[in-house]
């Protein structure tokens, strides 16, 4: 059995034809069709049905196929380790980033890793914090920038930055004529929420917490809306239906510019407003931090990436380093 036979059954599988799999591979058909015939009188088993008009795999021969493909991959795999060991910085680098991170920082971190390591491709993944653990777990991803706290999974964890919260709050609404505000001002205020599984969701909850008991009851839905982004969040508090916190790089630089910096008739429908301390309680924050697997050895790619980070104008936020 060869890794080539392994391919040629895949091929024919997939194109469910042997002169197009044929074609797929490079070789001519009788080439291909003697090299199957070989395997399938090696495991004594049919792999194929074959007629005149198509082809297909047999029951077990499916089975087989599904391995032969697992095979090809770790094969492939093999190739890459031994490029990674020549150069860790070549090679795709796969990297999981929650929703409430993802739309603000890649946009910069890719260019900034196209510019300075472009022999390292990112393959991005966006979700929720417990899924991007499990991914790191099961090795679907090598590492993934997400905000503290998470449970200890004995990960390697690298701090990039503090990032402060601010409050968005309608245009028109009484708070929007305040500097800053404090928790206590937001304690009367309609809350529009992030969804169940959104890390940055429990981060509200933490610095407001009567709102937790407003989103888990009935009664409190009268206080609490709920959505699926950020974006979502902001566009119902444009629309004046409430207020709520956000990290302070998804916020619209312009939303930050001073009045007499704007055009005439470009008053923007939503305040961001920074949270000041409160009877000695610092302004709420999240630390952004990079984890990956201890088992992963492409430092390397790890410390390009951390940099790519910081390159990346992370305005408002406080930069961080072991």
């Amino acid at each position: 059995m060869t890794l080539t036979e392994l391919k040629y059954i895949v091929a024919v599988a997939r194109e469910k034809h042997f002169g197009r799999a044929a074609e797929a591979c490079y070789v001519s058909q009788p080439t291909l069709s003697v090299a199957i015939k070989k395997l399938e009188e090696e495991l004594d088993v049919k792999l194929f049905e074959r007629s005149a008009g198509e082809v297909s795999v047999t029951s077990l021969g499916e089975e087989i196929v599904r391995q032969a493909q697992s095979v090809l991959e770790q094969a492939n795999e093999i190739k890459e380790i031994a490029k990674r060991g020549k150069d860790p910085l070549s090679g795709v680098l796969t990297l999981g980033v929650i929703y409430t991170i993802g739309p603000y920082l890649l946009p910069e971190l890719v260019r900034n890793s196209i510019k300075n390591t472009p022999q390292m491709p990112l393959m991005l993944q966006e979700n929720f914090t417990v899924k991007l653990l499990e991914m790191l777990r099961t090795g679907e991803i090598d590492c993934a920038i997400m905000a503290e706290p998470f449970p200890d999974t004995g990960l390697a964890l690298a701090p990039l930055y503090d990032e402060p919260f601010m409050a968005a709050v309608p245009s028109g609404h009484p708070l929007a004529q305040k500097k800053s505000l404090s928790t206590t001002d937001l304690k009367n205020e309609t809350m529009l929420l992030l969804g169940a599984g959104h890390c940055f969701r429990d981060h509200v909850l933490e610095v407001c917490p009567e709102f937790a008991r407003c989103a888990s009851n009935s009664e409190g839905i009268r206080r609490t809306f709920e959505g699926s982004s950020l974006e979502t969040i902001k566009h119902m508090v444009a629309a004046g239906m409430g207020v709520t916190l956000v990290p302070r790089l998804s916020v619209p630089e312009d939303a930050l510019a001073p009045t007499e910096r704007r055009r005439k008739g470009d008053e923007p429908h939503i305040r961001y407003l920074p949270i000041h301390e409160e009877d000695g309680i610092a302004p709420p924050t999240r630390r952004v931090v990079l984890a990956w697997r201890r088992s992963f050895t492409r430092y390397e790619a790890i410390a390009a990436l951390r940099n790519a980070v910081y390159a990346c104008p992370l305005p408002g936020v406080q930069r961080l380093s072991e």
